[in-house]
């Protein structure tokens, strides 16, 4: 059985023209890409709003899922590719945009983050709204905040090179 499996996207030969200037203009600064979970849930919704959090710091901007993953002709999906530095952050232990930006990126490109091993709490939530919204801000800040103090200390993060099986309440 491979540890991997295919999936196929339909070319386009479409750009978006503000992610064209963006993605130069990253390029041009040298800007860090960051992303995220996309998950629906309470916990994907905390590692999207971190990444928020991080991408205005200087130095950082959020990257384009859809041109980096499907769309590699474009300026957001090259500054992607030519970035020395990827930032990550998964919602939970499944890894899920890890696991597909692994096989986009190098190795030594892409610093993952897990944000449930973060703050440790809301396994046994789905929707974002069973978290209050000042709550979910706060807890992505700490997310934020953590991501922030080990990439100062150019450090690549641990709990990645070994993922985590499980939540912390299944384990």
């Amino acid at each position: 059985m491979s540890d991997v499996f295919n999936t196929t996207i339909t070319k386009t030969k479409l750009v978006c023209p503000i992610g064209e200037i963006a993605g130069k203009d990253n390029i041009q600064k040298g800007t860090t890409p960051v992303f995220s979970c996309e998950g629906a849930c309470i916990r994907g919704e905390i590692a999207r709003v971190a990444a928020n959090m991080i991408a205005k710091e200087d130095g950082y901007s959020r990257g384009c899922h859809g041109e980096a993953i499907s769309a590699p002709h474009t300026e957001p999906a090259k500054w992607v590719k030519g970035s020395d530095k990827v930032v990550l952050i998964d919602g939970c232990f499944m890894n899920c945009h890890g696991r597909i930006f692994e096989n986009i990126l190098d190795k030594e490109q892409l610093l993952r983050f897990d944000a449930l091993s973060i703050y440790k709490k809301y396994s046994d939530l789905m929707e974002i709204d069973s978290v209050p919204e000042e709550e979910r801000k706060a807890t992505a800040r700490q997310v934020a905040d953590a991501v922030l103090a080990q990439l100062k200390q150019a450090e690549q993060p641990t709990q990645t090179e070994q993922p985590a099986e499980s939540c912390s309440t299944c384990s």
